[in-house]
């Protein structure tokens, strides 16, 4: 249990100690997962295993298998996490990509040395998946696994028709430490999970994969969790299918000379530019507007979008008054070790 309260240290003895939790006769000691604390001090979240284990069973409901699972993301952040318990749990031990070369080496290896007929599995975040499809050798790398999930971040529907055009099979989810990993798939919960949008417009999660609290922490655990319900901090809504559409974190939408400007979807707008290979987008403190809606863009080859062309594209799809403010351009955005987008290294380069 040293490595699992909280979860860290070297990745192959966490999944050896994850392998004994799972195994242990009777329900252990919860474990505990800290969040990426990407817009914040991070919290340490209590999962007990029957928390685990329902999502484990509930993600193999919903691809229609189980089978070995290929390690690409930090093991202490639930989604790696996840990937080695799912691994675990169908009789597998996860491949871990750091003990090869390349993501290409890797798979070649997971290849070889799994038995035919089991499924193979893999968990990606959205910059790795871009990153990835830019390179023929890993999209050939690619087309090897059953499911390829992609969460830790909005998945532009220009990604995964692009992975689907390359005969990827994609799957994206929603989700967060709190309710064990990602609970939603493509917009629609998992078999227990129960979702709801709340008159604030915040997404309620409820069902068999929530967390029991927060360590030591009695007065946020609180907060978040009424009635059997986990309150998240994003805002969405559900269509008449009943699929969930996230719109972004609820403080991501930002008032800019008084008028409400939900910053993800100017993101997904300027990341269809031509001229932009990725960009993210936040409000920050101003004097003159209330928050400043500030465009952080990481120009394609050759490229050099102006902030005038940036605004005029974004007014292309949107009211003009979402349109940015100020333009910071980048080499790369700067990410946590989970593969999120570090919001408070963007706000400080604004």
């Amino acid at each position: 249990m040293d490595y699992l309260r909280p979860v860290a240290g070297p990745t192959a003895d966490v999944v050896a100690a994850l392998g004994d939790w799972l195994a242990a006769p009777q329900e252990p000691r919860p474990l505990v997962v800290e969040t990426s604390g990407s817009t914040g001090r991070p919290k340490r979240v209590v999962l007990p295993r029957r928390a685990v284990l329902a999502s484990v069973r509930a993600t193999e409901r919903r691809l229609g298998a189980g089978g070995r699972w290929l390690l690409t993301l930090p093991v202490a952040y639930v989604a790696g996490l996840q990937v080695a318990c799912r691994s675990l749990a169908a009789g597998h031990a996860p491949a871990l990509a750091e003990e090869h070369p390349s993501f290409v080496a890797a798979t070649a290896a997971l290849v070889s040395s799994t038995p035919e007929g089991v499924g193979l599995f893999v968990s990606l975040v959205p910059t790795q998946l871009h990153r990835m499809l830019e390179d023929p050798a890993q999209v050939v790398a690619l087309r090897s696994f059953h499911t390829v999930l992609l969460g830790g971040g909005p998945a532009d529907p220009a990604l995964r028709a692009r992975a689907a055009e390359e005969g990827v099979r994609v799957v994206a989810t929603y989700g967060s430490s709190e309710t064990a990993g990602g609970c939603v798939y493509d917009g629609y919960p998992l078999d227990g999970v129960a979702l709801a949008i709340g008159r604030d417009g915040r997404i309620r999660i409820g069902g068999p994969t929530l967390f029991a609290g927060y360590e030591d922490d009695p007065e946020q655990t609180a907060a978040v969790l009424e009635d059997g319900w986990f309150l998240t901090s994003d805002a969405g809504r559900l269509d008449e299918d009943g699929r969930l559409h996230v719109l972004g974190r609820v403080d991501d939408v930002v008032v800019s000379g008084g008028v409400n400007v939900p910053t993800p979807a100017v993101a997904v707008r300027l990341r269809e530019h031509p001229g932009v290979v990725a960009a993210e987008v936040l409000g920050v403190p101003d004097e003159e507007w209330g928050h400043r809606v500030v465009a952080y863009v990481v120009p394609g080859p050759g490229a050099a979008p102006t902030l005038e062309e940036l605004r005029s594209w974004v007014g292309g799809a949107h009211p003009r008054s979402w349109a940015p403010r100020s333009l910071v351009v980048l080499e790369e955005i700067p990410l946590l070790e989970n593969g999120k987008p570090d919001r408070l290294r963007l706000r400080a380069l604004a």
